[in-house]
């Protein structure tokens, strides 16, 4: 399937690795070009070249923090008029709520809440007046489901969640859609770093962890970045002009309600 988006230009945060890395990827293999920003440059600049070569896209790097003013501002200086917003960035650490004081749970809802509004602030207007604009925030399973020691995440990501909620409705009648995606275990850092938590929590060895969490999985394996990427790259897409502020849970079937 053509998703139509040849030429147009994506900005994607996180972008050095991980899930971030899959969605440039896919964006980049349908002829976007693509700004991409991390916070460590000899990461990005290796992804860039790496996907440079595969896709022979236009890759511009930006080593930043995009939870900063500074970084933020660095990133729109690169793309100043993003046809494709991905928002992502690390996760707040892990652990209990009761260690947490002010100042740790403002940094979560800066990079995990408002780096996102700022960025859609930015750029939703000028989607708004071309015609065209899709935005895809990577938040996490968790807002579906809490997981316990990510309490920070939970918190953060749905108040973004609340947010898109409302937004999202009145950006749809421009051809501007804005979406979420909510990844369940992906074989990232990430998902290595919550589980040496979980398992230094309960005694356990991160090998137990890891093998207890695939097992526990429906489909029996862990999801992989670039099939993350090829989602959010669909979202993307002039076919999905007609869905907007929608949570895609993709999690191997691991939430077992119905709705």
């Amino acid at each position: 399937m053509d998703l139509g988006i040849a030429g147009k230009t994506a900005l994607v945060c996180a972008a050095s690795k991980g899930l971030g890395r899959g969605c440039a990827l896919a964006l980049a293999r349908e002829g976007a070009g693509i700004t991409i920003v991390a916070r460590g440059a000899e990461a990005l600049e290796r992804t860039a070249d790496e996907i440079r070569r595969e896709t022979g896209s236009t890759i511009t790097t930006v080593a930043a923090d995009i939870a900063t003013p500074e970084g933020r501002a660095a990133a729109l200086a690169a793309c100043a008029h993003p046809d494709i917003l991905v928002n992502n960035a690390g996760g707040p650490p892990p652990g209990d709520f009761r260690q947490w004081d002010r100042a740790i749970w403002i940094a979560a809802i800066d990079a995990n809440m408002l780096t996102p509004i700022e960025l859609i602030k930015a750029t939703v207007d000028g989607m708004i007046e071309r015609g065209f604009g899709r935005i895809v925030n990577i938040t996490s399973s968790a807002v579906k489901a809490p997981i316990e020691v990510l309490g920070l995440s939970n918190g953060a990501r749905s108040g973004l969640t609340g947010f898109v909620a409302g937004i999202a409705r009145k950006t749809v009648r421009h051809n501007v859609t804005i979406n979420n995606l909510l990844p369940g275990s992906f074989d990232t850092d990430r998902l290595r770093t919550t589980l040496r938590a979980g398992a230094g929590a309960k005694g356990t060895t991160f090998e137990e962890e890891f093998e207890a969490r695939r097992a526990g999985t429906p489909a029996g394996r862990f999801g992989t970045p670039e099939e993350f990427g090829q989602a959010c790259a669909y979202l993307c897409s002039v076919q999905a002009g007609y869905i907007t502020g929608q949570n895609f849970l993709i999690d191997g079937g691991a939430y077992p309600g119905t709705f």
